[in-house]
């Protein structure tokens, strides 16, 4: 194959002949220069007149949609921390709630309240007229969280007055439980009175300390309150003796028994039984004499007595 060359340089045509390997490699090295000429051409134009964004600025977008998806994955972690905290929060206040139906239940237990005044076990009566609210109007969640924390405040203020009642009722019923009330035996009558009488043993006027209650040989003696047992045994001119201490200075003395049901130590409560009636030590015959004390000096059980009847 002969190939002739045209150039003002070479003066006049020439001639080459290309035979064999030379021609095919002639051939080739043509080929693949146009070849490469078109698809350097087509990916040029598809760059900027194909989809019309270049390699460059896909690139771009590529990574703006990865961070758009990381900045979704932090918010959609973010409202889950959230309701995590609220469902927290929700349960803390309920929690709370349940104590408070707890506590309200045992108030009106103590003040005896009629169980259908307050009912704590029941859905609260609800009622008043309500106006729809605007259409599309939402609750932002700090605005539930807002809500939550009023509400968690209310709850204190509410627990506290709460406790406070309570304690006041208890000490209310401590007190009537510990203050002296009552006849101290179950049968039997009063036989002698507080103060100045005829000594039954010398005919003399003498100070009785206390009051007697005549009766049965092994009737029971019950405590007129709560207290600790201080003494309980045998004592010089009371015979078998029990001594009782219910605080605040008060405490009660029953004496002359046959038999002490209890022990120093013993914790005592209002009704209970805590000796049999005797007649040991300076007496006449089956009694029981009881006294009480109040600071340390003896007053007249009687007082105490009507107070329980009125």
């Amino acid at each position: 194959m002969n190939v002739v060359i045209f150039g003002k340089g070479f003066g006049k045509p020439r001639q080459v002949s290309l035979t064999g390997a030379k021609a095919s490699l002639a051939a080739a090295a043509a080929g693949f220069v146009v070849v490469a000429a078109g698809f350097a051409g087509g990916y040029w134009f598809s760059s900027y007149n194909g989809s019309g964004v270049s390699n460059h600025e896909l690139g771009q977008l590529t990574n703006r949609i990865v961070e758009q998806k990381d900045t979704i994955a932090d918010i959609r972690q973010g409202n889950e921390d959230t309701l995590d905290a609220l469902s927290i929060r929700i349960a803390q206040l309920n929690a709370r709630l349940i104590r408070l139906d707890a506590v309200g239940r045992r108030l009106t237990e103590m003040a005896e309240i009629d169980d259908s005044e307050f009912n704590f076990d029941a859905e609260p009566a609800l009622g008043g007229p309500e106006e729809p609210m605007s259409a599309g109007s939402n609750v932002a969640v700090p605005e539930v969280l807002g809500a939550m924390t009023a509400l968690g405040y209310q709850l204190d203020n509410r627990e506290a007055q709460l406790n406070v009642l309570e304690s006041v009722l208890m000490n209310q019923n401590l007190k009537d439980r510990v203050y002296p009330q009552g006849r101290p035996v179950k049968s039997g009558w009063l036989s002698s009175y507080f103060g100045k009488r005829t000594d039954p043993f010398t005919g003399k006027p003498a100070n009785h300390t206390g009051i007697d209650f005549a009766g049965t040989l092994g009737a029971e003696i019950v405590a007129v309150a709560d207290g600790v047992v201080s003494w309980s045994g045998d004592r010089y001119g009371y015979g078998i003796m029990v001594e009782i201490n219910h605080g605040n200075g008060y405490a009660t003395r029953y004496a002359h028994n046959s038999e002490n049901l209890v022990s120093v130590g013993d914790e005592v409560r209002k009704g209970q039984v805590v000796a049999l009636m005797g007649e040991t030590g300076r007496a006449t015959g089956p009694n029981l004499h009881f006294e009480v004390l109040q600071g340390g000096r003896r007053v007249n059980p009687v007082n105490f007595i009507r107070e329980s009847a009125d």
